[in-house]
Protein backbone atom coordinates (compact mmCIF):
# COMPACT_ATOMS: atom_id res chain seq x y z
CA UNK A 1 0.00 0.00 0.00
CA UNK A 2 1.55 3.26 -1.07
CA UNK A 3 1.86 6.11 1.38
CA UNK A 4 2.64 9.78 0.79
CA UNK A 5 4.58 11.73 3.40
CA UNK A 6 3.92 15.46 3.11
CA UNK A 7 6.80 17.27 4.79
CA UNK A 8 6.54 20.90 3.77
CA UNK A 9 4.85 22.65 0.85
CA UNK A 10 8.26 22.57 -0.89
CA UNK A 11 9.26 19.00 -0.07
CA UNK A 12 7.43 15.75 -0.66
CA UNK A 13 8.67 12.19 -0.30
CA UNK A 14 6.69 9.46 -2.01
CA UNK A 15 7.30 6.14 -0.36
CA UNK A 16 6.03 3.12 -2.29
CA UNK A 17 5.52 -0.37 -0.92
CA UNK A 18 9.21 -1.28 -0.77
CA UNK A 19 10.27 -4.87 -0.51
CA UNK A 20 12.44 -5.88 2.45
CA UNK A 21 15.55 -5.79 0.28
CA UNK A 22 14.88 -2.17 -0.63
CA UNK A 23 14.81 -1.21 3.03
CA UNK A 24 18.60 -1.12 3.15
CA UNK A 25 18.25 2.54 3.92
CA UNK A 26 20.22 4.52 6.47
CA UNK A 27 19.37 8.11 7.26
CA UNK A 28 21.88 10.43 8.91
CA UNK A 29 19.80 13.09 10.59
CA UNK A 30 19.66 15.47 13.55
CA UNK A 31 18.27 18.92 14.11
CA UNK A 32 21.59 20.56 14.98
CA UNK A 33 24.03 21.64 12.29
CA UNK A 34 27.78 21.08 12.33
CA UNK A 35 27.69 17.59 13.82
CA UNK A 36 29.26 15.88 10.81
CA UNK A 37 26.21 14.40 9.08
CA UNK A 38 27.65 14.81 5.59
CA UNK A 39 31.04 13.48 6.64
CA UNK A 40 29.44 10.47 8.33
CA UNK A 41 27.35 9.80 5.21
CA UNK A 42 30.40 9.68 2.95
CA UNK A 43 32.55 7.83 5.47
CA UNK A 44 29.84 5.17 5.73
CA UNK A 45 29.61 4.76 1.99
CA UNK A 46 33.39 4.67 1.61
CA UNK A 47 33.52 2.02 4.33
CA UNK A 48 30.84 -0.04 2.57
CA UNK A 49 32.93 0.05 -0.58
CA UNK A 50 35.98 -1.21 1.32
CA UNK A 51 33.83 -4.09 2.60
CA UNK A 52 32.71 -5.00 -0.90
CA UNK A 53 29.23 -3.48 -0.58
CA UNK A 54 27.68 -1.21 -3.21
CA UNK A 55 26.14 1.98 -1.91
CA UNK A 56 24.89 5.44 -2.78
CA UNK A 57 25.21 8.66 -0.79
CA UNK A 58 21.96 10.58 -1.25
CA UNK A 59 22.23 14.35 -0.91
CA UNK A 60 19.04 16.06 0.31
CA UNK A 61 20.61 19.19 1.79
CA UNK A 62 19.85 22.06 -0.60
CA UNK A 63 22.67 24.13 0.86
CA UNK A 64 25.25 21.72 -0.61
CA UNK A 65 26.27 20.90 -4.15
CA UNK A 66 26.37 17.31 -5.51
CA UNK A 67 29.73 15.56 -5.71
CA UNK A 68 31.16 13.61 -8.63
CA UNK A 69 31.73 9.84 -8.59
CA UNK A 70 35.34 9.98 -9.77
CA UNK A 71 37.55 7.57 -7.80
CA UNK A 72 34.96 6.88 -5.12
CA UNK A 73 34.01 3.33 -4.26
CA UNK A 74 30.40 4.45 -4.01
CA UNK A 75 28.02 6.67 -5.97
CA UNK A 76 26.93 10.14 -4.82
CA UNK A 77 23.43 11.03 -6.08
CA UNK A 78 21.40 14.21 -6.02
CA UNK A 79 18.11 13.88 -4.11
CA UNK A 80 17.57 17.56 -3.32
CA UNK A 81 14.13 17.75 -4.94
CA UNK A 82 11.09 15.55 -4.33
CA UNK A 83 11.14 14.39 -7.95
CA UNK A 84 14.79 13.33 -7.82
CA UNK A 85 14.37 11.61 -4.47
CA UNK A 86 11.34 9.71 -5.71
CA UNK A 87 13.27 8.47 -8.76
CA UNK A 88 16.12 7.34 -6.52
CA UNK A 89 13.73 5.37 -4.32
CA UNK A 90 12.11 3.77 -7.35
CA UNK A 91 15.53 2.82 -8.73
CA UNK A 92 16.47 1.19 -5.43
CA UNK A 93 13.60 -1.24 -5.87
CA UNK A 94 15.54 -2.74 -8.79
CA UNK A 95 18.86 -2.75 -6.85
CA UNK A 96 18.26 -5.00 -3.81
CA UNK A 97 21.97 -5.43 -3.08
CA UNK A 98 22.66 -1.70 -2.78
CA UNK A 99 22.66 0.32 0.43
CA UNK A 100 21.43 3.91 0.42
CA UNK A 101 22.70 6.44 2.96
CA UNK A 102 20.65 9.63 3.09
CA UNK A 103 22.35 12.84 4.23
CA UNK A 104 19.44 14.56 5.91
CA UNK A 105 20.92 18.00 6.50
CA UNK A 106 20.09 20.04 9.60
CA UNK A 107 17.38 22.26 11.06
CA UNK A 108 14.62 20.33 9.28
CA UNK A 109 12.73 18.47 12.02
CA UNK A 110 9.76 17.54 9.83
CA UNK A 111 12.03 16.07 7.17
CA UNK A 112 14.03 14.25 9.87
CA UNK A 113 10.80 12.64 11.07
CA UNK A 114 9.89 11.39 7.62
CA UNK A 115 13.39 10.11 6.83
CA UNK A 116 13.43 8.33 10.19
CA UNK A 117 10.13 6.62 9.41
CA UNK A 118 11.26 5.65 5.91
CA UNK A 119 14.67 4.22 6.87
CA UNK A 120 15.79 0.93 8.32
CA UNK A 121 18.49 2.57 10.46
CA UNK A 122 18.66 6.17 11.68
CA UNK A 123 21.94 7.68 12.87
CA UNK A 124 22.32 10.88 14.89
CA UNK A 125 25.88 12.24 14.87
CA UNK A 126 26.98 14.52 17.69
CA UNK A 127 30.26 16.08 18.78
CA UNK A 128 31.91 16.30 22.18
CA UNK A 129 30.12 19.41 23.39
CA UNK A 130 27.33 20.04 25.88
CA UNK A 131 25.34 21.81 23.16
CA UNK A 132 25.56 18.82 20.81
CA UNK A 133 24.73 16.38 23.59
CA UNK A 134 21.67 18.35 24.66
CA UNK A 135 20.48 18.36 21.03
CA UNK A 136 21.11 14.65 20.46
CA UNK A 137 19.36 13.73 23.71
CA UNK A 138 16.28 15.49 22.38
CA UNK A 139 16.56 13.68 19.03
CA UNK A 140 17.10 10.28 20.69
CA UNK A 141 13.94 10.84 22.71
CA UNK A 142 11.99 11.79 19.58
CA UNK A 143 13.40 8.88 17.54
CA UNK A 144 13.35 5.89 19.92
CA UNK A 145 14.89 3.45 17.41
CA UNK A 146 17.72 5.75 16.30
CA UNK A 147 21.37 5.44 17.31
CA UNK A 148 23.70 8.22 18.40
CA UNK A 149 27.10 8.44 16.72
CA UNK A 150 29.88 10.23 18.61
CA UNK A 151 31.39 12.14 15.70
CA UNK A 152 34.71 13.96 15.28
CA UNK A 153 35.65 12.41 18.61
CA UNK A 154 38.93 13.53 20.21
CA UNK A 155 42.04 11.42 19.75
CA UNK A 156 44.03 12.99 22.58
CA UNK A 157 43.90 10.57 25.56
CA UNK A 158 43.08 13.28 28.10
CA UNK A 159 40.35 14.72 25.91
CA UNK A 160 38.97 11.23 25.37
CA UNK A 161 38.75 10.69 29.12
CA UNK A 162 36.90 13.97 29.51
CA UNK A 163 34.56 13.09 26.64
CA UNK A 164 33.78 9.68 28.13
CA UNK A 165 33.07 11.30 31.49
CA UNK A 166 30.67 13.67 29.78
CA UNK A 167 28.87 10.73 28.16
CA UNK A 168 28.66 8.93 31.50
CA UNK A 169 27.16 12.02 33.08
CA UNK A 170 24.83 13.32 30.37
CA UNK A 171 24.13 10.27 28.20
CA UNK A 172 23.80 7.51 30.78
CA UNK A 173 20.21 6.77 29.77
CA UNK A 174 21.23 6.36 26.12
CA UNK A 175 24.58 4.53 26.34
CA UNK A 176 23.07 1.32 24.93
CA UNK A 177 22.02 3.27 21.83
CA UNK A 178 25.42 4.79 21.05
CA UNK A 179 27.73 3.47 18.36
CA UNK A 180 31.47 3.36 18.93
CA UNK A 181 33.03 6.82 18.47
CA UNK A 182 34.14 7.99 15.04
CA UNK A 183 37.44 9.63 15.89
CA UNK A 184 38.64 12.84 14.31
CA UNK A 185 40.52 12.09 11.10
CA UNK A 186 41.66 15.20 9.26
CA UNK A 187 41.79 13.30 5.97
CA UNK A 188 38.02 12.70 6.11
CA UNK A 189 37.63 16.05 4.34
CA UNK A 190 39.08 14.37 1.24
CA UNK A 191 35.80 12.49 0.82
CA UNK A 192 33.98 15.81 0.47
CA UNK A 193 36.24 17.08 -2.30
CA UNK A 194 34.98 17.17 -5.88
CA UNK A 195 37.73 14.78 -6.88
CA UNK A 196 38.79 12.13 -4.38
CA UNK A 197 42.44 10.95 -4.57
CA UNK A 198 42.80 7.40 -5.88
CA UNK A 199 44.64 6.33 -2.70
CA UNK A 200 43.27 7.46 0.64
CA UNK A 201 45.18 7.28 3.95
CA UNK A 202 45.07 3.97 5.82
CA UNK A 203 43.83 5.63 9.01
CA UNK A 204 40.81 7.03 7.15
CA UNK A 205 40.08 3.67 5.53
CA UNK A 206 40.20 1.94 8.92
CA UNK A 207 37.82 4.42 10.54
CA UNK A 208 35.38 4.20 7.63
CA UNK A 209 35.53 0.41 7.60
CA UNK A 210 34.82 0.25 11.33
CA UNK A 211 31.85 2.60 11.02
CA UNK A 212 30.44 0.61 8.11
CA UNK A 213 30.72 -2.65 10.07
CA UNK A 214 28.65 -1.17 12.88
CA UNK A 215 25.99 0.00 10.42
CA UNK A 216 25.91 -3.41 8.72
CA UNK A 217 25.34 -5.08 12.07
CA UNK A 218 22.29 -2.91 12.66
CA UNK A 219 21.06 -3.51 9.11
CA UNK A 220 21.37 -7.24 9.86
CA UNK A 221 23.19 -7.79 6.61
CA UNK A 222 26.42 -9.12 8.02
CA UNK A 223 29.59 -9.48 5.97
CA UNK A 224 30.12 -11.80 3.07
Amino acid sequence: MSQVFRITPEFLILRTAWRDDVEKLICVIGNKGGTGKTSITHMLCHGFGLLGKRSIAVLTDTSREPLLRGNRGYTPVDGRTPEKLEKIMEKLETMPDWIAVIDGGANRPEIDTQLYEASRVALLPFRDSHEDIRAVRHDLENFPQAFGVPSQWPTNPWQQMAAEKTLDTLMQDFRSRLLEPVYTVSSSKLLLESQVPPDLPTVLNNVCRGLAKQALAHLELGEQ
